[in-house]
């Protein structure tokens, strides 16, 4: 039997934790925010991440993603996933730029991970190299394919749309994910206060509300889904495409179930800021008991707010 998920004051339950366990990465994308995180070094060890996740079910918490930077950096990475796979959480997933998914995805889903998003913008070599500074584009392919051979399911695009820059390689890219049986993420480019260059994300934001409408129009069947902010799920021709819009969208926040976690061990209640951070990495380190670790969480949990109301 479950138990009941915490809620916070705004009656959103917290079904899901993303812990970000390390700022690093083998790529430098122009729009990146650092998942909203500080750019700490700190980085939390294995141990410490599953006495976190065990608390976090203790409290309701049904879903595990981990995240970076590049989380396939981390070494000790199938050690992480394995000591998390042991608390039978309903899903485990990470995201990752899929360079070394190569080399880790059959152990990854031997050690209990269920599935992958992998944050690839273009098949264009070119535009690869000017997104991410890197020409690292073939290792994400065959990271993306061997994630979908050992099964790990479903295997996710997450695509970024920028104008200018690859808003009109949507079509190559359903093409290969729906080859590959791949569920393609169209994402709306965020302005963060964590970008290299907020300039960046004003100059280059593309509005996808057209896209919405085309899928519409085209589309064989759409769902909305209710519980991660209303977006919508296309299926065209045998694909899926999924459109993701937090800008300026209430029901982002509205449907928000998530509580994050920084590589350096705080509660990040809000995606979007870093000023209601809670410490929690030296209750860890101080052995103290479940109970008093609940009670941080909690402290974490009050703190939610929407940020776009």
């Amino acid at each position: 039997m479950s138990i009941e998920a915490i809620k916070d004051k705004y009656e959103r339950p917290i079904l899901s934790l993303r812990i970000t366990i390390t700022n690093k990465c083998n790529e430098n994308c122009l729009y990146c925010h650092h998942d909203g995180m500080d750019d700490s070094q700190e980085e939390m060890n294995a141990d410490e991440i599953y006495r976190i996740c065990e608390i976090a079910k203790n409290i309701g918490v049904r879903k595990i993603r981990i995240s970076g930077g590049e989380p396939l950096i981390r070494k000790d990475i199938v050690e992480i996933v394995s000591k998390i796979a042991s608390l039978d959480f309903d899903d485990i997933s990470i995201t990752s730029n899929g360079t070394l998914l190569g080399k880790y995805a059959k152990d990854l889903k031997e050690a209990g991970l269920n599935r992958v998003n992998i944050s690839l913008d273009t098949l264009n070599p070119e535009t690869y190299k000017k997104v991410t500074t890197k020409n690292l584009l073939e290792s994400s392919k065959n990271g993306i394919l061997k994630a979908v051979e050992v099964g790990l399911y479903p295997v996710k695009i997450n695509m970024v749309l920028m104008k200018g820059i690859n808003e009109n390689e949507v079509d190559d890219m359903f093409e290969f994910c729906k080859e590959h049986g791949i569920i393609l993420q169209l994402i709306e480019l965020m302005d963060s206060e964590n970008c290299d260059d907020e300039k960046f994300s004003r100059d280059y934001h593309y509005n996808l509300d057209p896209i919405n409408e085309k899928l519409l129009s085209i589309c064989d069947e759409v769902k909305t889904r209710e519980f991660m902010q209303n977006r919508k799920k296309y299926f065209i021709d045998g694909g899926e495409i999924e459109v993701v819009k937090p800008i300026e969208n209430s029901d982002f926040c509205a449907n928000c179930t998530r509580l994050r976690i920084t590589p350096d061990g705080k509660i990040k209640p809000c995606l979007l800021r870093n000023d209601n951070l809670v410490e929690l990495i030296s209750h860890i380190r101080n052995n103290e008991s479940d109970s008093q670790l609940k009670e941080v969480f909690i402290k974490g949990i009050d703190k939610r707010e929407p940020y776009n109301n």
